[in-house]
């Protein structure tokens, strides 16, 4: 194909695009003012049209099928644009009927539609997220030959028709479920306010802005990538979108300061992993939460703040050891002045914060409408101050003006789109184990295996978690988890908000488990890494999860009511990580003879912190921890590890650095 065909091909694909794009950010928006059908009928309006859109964007960036002919891409494009969209237009036109009169007893359109929605869904997910894809399968198939299954699981088996209906038409479960619903509401409302300060450069100014703070001390500077992720963490809630967005600039500084390439790659994972704990934007999964306790989403922001702080905490301590023992040093290039633009980017992040906390917490507004209101009064400020600037500047043309517009909706409806079909492919999921009875015969397993032993109930479930995040994202980890282990655990006594935060650590820890960690994969690329040793600092860093899911149990209320009632939970939870961390970081002795048992025997203190009952206990062991923190700092913090292995890493990372740049 010529240039001149490209070139035309590629802006009848953006022209088709942004028309899309534009109207689903429309729908949406008239959708936030009014409210107007409810969210059953929106999802059904626009589901497929977040198909169009993932349509319309890999084929835009070449990723539709690429082993395959540039005609017959458009062709099977054409084909899966026509049939979305004539869903959109079936479902919204007659919505009432197949919800009210043909409720039941749906008719062959009714179902073809429905299935042809749930089919696309499941393409999706073979492109983008195969384990949720393969899941997906092997519960159909359960569903239907169940028959077939012995002991416990065997059921009588579905038919295809049954299946169709429960992933679509029903709406309770599938495509249309509440989980899509939710994307679509409450978390496309966030993602504007996300989308607003990505289309005005508000992240690299907050960034710049963070390096600047930090870069006072050689030792401080790794904690850019940990302010900053925690930052950018407050109104992103993902760990991906966050080490590609922080990773990108930190990573290469950590690595040019010294610090070995994959302990740089594993602090920014770490770091970038908090985005999920992090208020008032969390991870997907904190919405789940909400639906699934039955509470408003600001109920769960509400408790999350300490976790939150308790973790990024502990990162930026066990980062502030990395960083002694390497030895880095400072990097000039690291101070950077920031300009006007920066200082009004910074002041619309904090407003953006500040904004959406006063009206859920102080105005008592639906999360939505917070999200809505911050989202018009910021932008408008925003976009105001930016036609001012081009005008004075002399340079207002269509191009600069519509700049940052363009920025926006690009990140906007990628987002949203991707988000959508995600939680449509959970969607399937959910309801695949819903009919067919799974969660409840495995909560019958797990009281008989664990009676009522909190503890055996807890490592069983840790278990199930864990082996769930070697292949699931977050989000359908925390939900396997809450179906399954949440009632059994409930029955037997275990407040609700405990249950449901452990299983929102266990999926956010789900997220470094091999071999499917998006964020280590990210950072390790970036710091040309390997992916594994990457994977296993970061691990280490992240200690303060395990520390959550057990004290969360041990010290319930940590998360059962939030404010003050928190913080003494907060403290001993905070002391045992922080003594933990010690004990894997630091150094007490150049002679291993004499600095291991120092370090085992401060990680039995901290484990008594941690896991003793009795709070005067625990305050008491806390003493002898932060007496070993103290002598640390005091005492023993320039002193050079005996294992000097990290110099020969730090000389592959400049030569590693070196070959990424040719490349």
């Amino acid at each position: 194909m010529s240039a001149t065909a490209t070139r035309g091909s590629r802006i009848v694909l953006d022209t088709l695009y942004y028309i899309a794009a534009i109207g689903f950010f429309v729908a949406l928006f008239a959708y936030f003012w009014t409210t107007e059908g409810g969210p059953t009928l929106l999802a059904m309006r626009l589901v497929p049209i977040t198909f169009v859109l993932f349509v319309l964007g890999a084929l835009r960036t070449n990723e539709f099928y690429p082993g395959l002919p540039r005609v017959m891409n458009a062709v099977i494009a054409a084909a899966y644009i026509g049939g979305a969209l004539a869903v959109s237009v079936y479902m919204n036109a007659e919505y009432y009927d197949i919800g009210t009169s043909r409720a039941g007893d749906w008719n062959a359109i009714d179902i073809s539609m429905g299935a042809l929605m749930a089919l696309f869904v499941m393409e999706y997910a073979r492109r983008r997220h195969m384990p949720l894809f393969v899941l997906n399968v092997v519960l159909i198939l359960y569903a239907v030959y169940g028959s077939f299954v012995p002991g416990l699981f065997h059921h009588g088996g579905l038919t295809w028709l049954r299946i169709a209906t429960a992933m679509s038409v029903e709406s309770a479960t599938g495509v249309f479920s509440n989980l899509p619903q939710i994307a679509l509401t409450v978390i496309a409302a966030f993602l504007l306010v996300l989308g607003m300060l990505t289309g005005f450069g508000c992240i690299e100014s907050l960034l710049r802005g963070t390096k600047r703070v930090v870069a006072r001390s050689p030792h401080a500077l790794p904690q850019s990538a940990v302010v900053g992720s925690m930052c950018v963490g407050t109104i992103s809630g993902s760990g991906a979108a966050n080490a590609i967005t922080i990773g990108s600039a930190t990573i290469p500084a950590m690595i040019g300061a010294g610090m070995p390439p994959a302990t740089a790659a594993a602090i920014e994972s770490a770091s970038s992993l908090g985005g999920q704990l992090m208020p008032p934007v969390m991870g997907v999964a904190a919405f789940l939460m909400a639906e699934f306790l039955g509470k408003s989403y600001f109920e769960v922001v509400a408790r999350g703040y300490v976790p939150a702080l308790i973790y990024y905490i502990t990162v930026a301590m066990s980062v502030y050891l990395l960083a002694v023992r390497h030895h880095t040093r400072a990097v000039a290039a690291a101070r950077q002045s920031l300009s006007g633009q920066d200082w009004m980017n910074l002041t619309a992040f904090v407003a953006v914060i500040g904004g959406l906390v006063a009206l859920m917490a102080i105005w008592n507004l639906a999360p939505m409408f917070a999200a809505l209101y911050v989202f018009v009064v910021i932008g408008s400020v925003m976009l105001a101050v930016h036609v001012a600037m081009l005008v004075r500047l002399r340079d207002l043309s269509l191009g600069n003006l519509i700049a940052p517009l363009k920025r926006f909706l690009d990140s906007y409806t990628e987002m949203t789109a991707d988000l959508t079909l995600l939680l449509a492919t959970l969607g399937i999921m959910t309801g695949a184990l819903v009919i067919t009875g799974v969660p409840t015969k495995l909560g019958s397993v797990l009281i008989q295996m664990a009676g009522v032993n909190l503890v055996a109930m807890v490592v069983f479930a840790f278990l199930f978690g864990a082996v769930l995040g070697t292949g699931l994202p977050p989000a359908p980890t925390y939900i396997l988890v809450a179906i399954v282990i949440a009632p059994p655990m409930i029955k037997v006594g275990v407040d609700p908000w405990v249950v449901h935060f452990f299983a929102f650590f266990l999926g956010v820890w789900g997220e470094l488990t091999p071999p499917t960690s998006l964020v280590a994969v990210i950072t390790s690329k970036i710091a040309n890494a390997s992916f594994y040793r990457t994977l296993n600092r970061a691990l280490q860093i992240c200690v303060s999860l395990f520390t959550l899911m057990a004290g969360v149990f041990v010290r319930p209320e940590l998360v059962i009511e939030p404010g003050v009632h928190q913080l003494g939970a907060a403290g001993l939870i905070l002391v045992a990580t922080i003594g933990l961390t010690f004990s894997m970081q630091a150094r007490y002795a150049a002679r291993a003879m004499v600095d291991l048992p120092v370090r085992v025997a401060l990680a039995a203190l901290a484990l008594v912190v941690l896991l003793y009952p009795g709070k005067w206990v625990a305050a008491a062991f806390a003493v002898p921890v932060l007496l070993a923190i103290g002598y640390w700092l005091v005492r023993c913090r320039d002193l050079v590890p005996p294992d000097s292995g990290a110099r020969p890493e730090v000389e592959r990372s400049g030569e590693g650095m070196r070959n990424q740049g040719q490349n």
